[in-house]
């Protein structure tokens, strides 16, 4: 029984120019560079996609919350409780700026004439 070639490994260059001729004629030469551009654009996002895969595969390694020290525990709580400060004051902070820039029209009249 002979090994079965791949197809693309029999090619010739006439072949090769022969199947350009036909992309040429299906799609246009206008639309071939487009073609191609949106070509490499997937194969980059794909590139990208399958590294950040593997990233997170290695990210997977981290210590877990269990493995960790007493010291790191409390620090990772002291951390938690800094953040939780910060969005509080931010929301605060947020809510005052917004009451000076209130439109005083939309606030109801009071009229100060008797």
């Amino acid at each position: 029984m002979t090994p079965v070639a791949p197809l693309i490994a029999n090619l010739g260059p006439t072949e090769i120019i022969l199947i350009i001729l036909v992309l040429v004629l299906l799609f246009g030469a206008k639309k071939l560079p487009d073609l191609a551009r949106g070509s490499g654009r997937a194969l980059r996002i794909f590139k990208a996609e399958t590294k950040g895969l593997l990233d997170d595969d290695d990210d997977a390694d981290v210590v877990s919350d269990s493995q960790k020290t007493e010291a790191q525990r409390q620090i990772d709580a002291q951390r938690r409780v800094d953040a939780a400060r910060r969005v509080e004051a931010e929301r605060v902070e947020g809510q005052r700026v917004e009451s000076q820039h209130r439109d005083p029209s939309a606030e109801p009249r009071r009229d100060t004439e008797l």
